[in-house]
Parts: C-alpha cells; sequence; structure tokens
C-alpha cells in the first residue's frame, strides 16, 4: 500500500466560485497545476475529495459537475500534471430525493471519500495527507487517520489551523512541506 495526497477541490486546487458548476468559470489557483505535477512525477497518487451540496440541492447537475472536472482535468494536463481519481459527496441534509441525507459518511466532515478511495486504490491512509481550505477538510483528513495541512487560499486565510499539521501559504507550499516529511 502506497500512501496519497487527497485534496479538496474548491479553494485548494481552484480558485473559490460559490456552486462552481460552469467550466468556463474554473480558474486554477496559481502554483495548483506545478505542485500536483511535483507529486505526479514522484509517483504519488493525488485524490480529490470534494463535496457539492449544489448537486444535493438540486443548483445543478452531476453533468455540470463533469464538465467542470474535465476542465480541471484540461488545464492540469496542460502543465503536466493529473488527478489519479476524484470523489463527490453531493449529499446534504437540505438535499433533495437521494442526496437528502443528514450526516451521510462520504461528506466531509466525514471520512468516507477517503477510504473509499483508500480501498479501491490500495492506498494507507496512516501515511497519506489531506490538504484542504477549511476545518471540515482536516476533519475529514484526521478522521481517516491522515496528516493533514491547511493551505491559506479560499477559505483558509479565515481558519486558525489548530487542527493541522502543516499550514501553508498555497497547495504548491503544502506540497513542499509534505514531500519534506516524508523525506
Amino acid at each position: 500500500m502506497r500512501p496519497a495526497v487527497f485534496l479538496d477541490r474548491d479553494g485548494t486546487l481552484n480558485e473559490e466560485v460559490d456552486y462552481l458548476h460552469k467550466a468556463d468559470e474554473l480558474v486554477l489557483i496559481p502554483g495548483a497545476a506545478a505542485a500536483v505535477a511535483r507529486l505526479n512525477a514522484k509517483g504519488i497518487p493525488v485524490v480529490v475529495v470534494t463535496n457539492q451540496s449544489g448537486i444535493g440541492r438540486g443548483y445543478y447537475g452531476m453533468a455540470d459537475f463533469e464538465q467542470v472536472m474535465a476542465r480541471m482535468a484540461d488545464l492540469l494536463h496542460r502543465e503536466g500534471a493529473h488527478m489519479d481519481a476524484v470523489y463527490v459527496a453531493p449529499h446534504h441534509e437540505q438535499g433533495v430525493g437521494d442526496f437528502a441525507h443528514p450526516d451521510h459518511p462520504d461528506r466531509k466532515p466525514n471520512p468516507g471519500m477517503l477510504q473509499r478511495a483508500a480501498g479501491e486504490h490500495g492506498l494507507d491512509l496512516a501515511r497519506s495527507w489531506m490538504v484542504g481550505d477549511k476545518d471540515i477538510d482536516l476533519a475529514a483528513g484526521r478522521a481517516a487517520g491522515c496528516r493533514v495541512a491547511l493551505v491559506r487560499t479560499g477559505y483558509g486565510r479565515s481558519v486558525d489551523g489548530s487542527l493541522a499539521d502543516l499550514v501553508a501559504e498555497d497547495l504548491a507550499g503544502a506540497v513542499e512541506g509534505i514531500l519534506a516529511a516524508w523525506s
């Protein structure tokens, strides 16, 4: 089993946009693609784990999410980077239909997406890191048994960082710190 780096999407990889669902509104945070490429070059799996309550609430559909992720994959590819897997939790307590769930195991701060990824891809959670811009990202990583890094992009500017093993200005800084911790 190998370690991985789990990444939150909005505010960590891309600029925060409330309920991002239009591919042309996706803007990667400067340096994010290069940081992912650095992990890729070392053979470290990069897994995106993202809550998307907008799907659950009916604001947009899974097809919109998939178009955004296809654009993200394209933008990363242009800089020699890729995601190894993407997991989405569309559930929300105010969701509709199958997405109405007060505390779905996949929805961060719960660790379900990370645990599922670990099982499906042979990942060692105890040696892995979760990187995000919110306390719920860090809590999900902790609950899964990972070390956690807070980035000061997105909502991370207003998070105190007390839950984090590492605090960095952006994803590039987090990757640098993670790689140093592994060496």
